[in-house]
């Protein structure tokens, strides 16, 4: 008795201590959301029980490997045990019950993650290779950095353009993915005022690591400051904007990401220079960098890969982008001699 007493206490030290530490190296970053008190506070407890169950193994093992062990010059056998049937049965029931009071507890959390606000604000996600775009229906105008109001539940209708990217903000906690052809909603409530990043958590092509983009945290009433600047700046900005211009604007949302305007390659040909001039094609053949090439490889991008470079998922359609945007699009291409 006198060995299950030693044991149970270094068990329970063994446990604080492996839990105080795991606690200090700091295994979570700062909860910046609603939803991340359920899932922290699960966390925790799962840390608990991980500590624990360490120390159950640990300390008992170490314990025996030092009390135990075979002494100088003894020979004889150890005692024959044939087994302990209230053990057996204990250590079978207990962890039943432990894990069906866990998956309980996840499903709770996971309610509490997804607790609906019949106010919350909408904003429309797009992920591409490999970038984001963020709409404010609302408000009528778009923007690569996604602004959010503090603690005002906010619904994200995310969809995909290509591939399945997977929309994480750690600060968050939570994730979720994007699919083609279908719209994934996202809840959240941002709770700390800051400055944070959305990254794409599904590897979704050679470009995938850069896939960021910021995100501000705000008062409302700099949220609003916020959103009448740029209802004014995009308002300004299509009246007097020549088609050059736009097809900048165009350029930096939605194809920065793969072609350069400076001459290096990227994930796809530099458009410096590109019109005009000849363009060799992965198919052996060659073809010159008019209107109409430019028009056919923005609509339908595998149709005419270039050589050297890997076929293309850009859905012009799917983004908006039809004849009068392309026509924006090569007025700007013809700009970078």
């Amino acid at each position: 008795m006198r060995h299950f007493v030693i044991v149970g206490i270094l068990v329970i030290a063994a446990a604080v201590l492996t839990y105080a530490g795991l606690n200090a190296i700091g295994l979570m970053p700062v909860e910046a959301s609603a939803q991340a008190i359920p899932i922290d506070w699960l966390w925790n407890l799962q840390v608990i029980a991980i500590s624990f169950l360490f120390s159950l193994i640990v300390v008992p093992l170490v314990y025996s490997l030092v009390v135990f062990r075979r002494k100088k010059g003894d020979n004889t056998d150890a005692e024959h045990i044939e087994g302990n049937t209230t053990l057996e049965i204990a250590w079978t029931i207990v962890p039943l019950i432990i894990v069906v009071a866990f998956a309980y507890l996840g499903a709770y959390s996971l309610g509490e993650t997804r607790r609906v606000d019949p106010n919350a604000m909408v904003i429309k996600v797009t992920g591409y290779q490999w970038g984001w775009q963020f709409e404010y229906p609302e408000y009528g105008f778009s923007s690569p950095t996604l602004y959010l109001p503090v603690d005002k539940q906010v619904v994200f209708q995310m969809q995909a353009l290509d591939v399945i990217h997977s929309f994480w903000v750690p600060e968050f906690r939570v994730k979720q993915d994007l699919v083609p052809g279908r719209i994934t909603e996202y809840r959240i409530t941002p709770t700390l005022i800051g400055e944070y990043k959305v990254r794409c958590a599904e590897i979704c092509g050679s470009s995938h690591a850069y896939m960021e983009s910021p995100i501000v945290v705000v008062e409302q009433a700099a949220f609003e400051q916020w959103v009448g600047e740029q209802k004014l700046a995009a308002a300004e900005a299509e009246a007097n904007a020549t088609p050059e211009q736009r097809g900048q604007k165009l350029y930096e949302t939605y194809c920065k990401a793969c072609h350069s305007i400076n001459g290096t390659a990227g994930n796809g040909p530099t458009w410096k220079g590109l019109f005009g001039h000849e363009v060799e094609l992965a198919d052996g053949t060659s073809v010159i960098a008019d209107e109409a090439y430019l028009i056919q490889s923005i609509k339908e991008p595998q149709s005419q890969v270039v050589k050297g470079f890997a076929p293309m998922a850009f859905n012009a359609t799917a983004v908006g982008i039809g004849d009068t945007e392309i026509q924006y699009i090569i007025a700007f291409i013809k700009t970078l001699k």
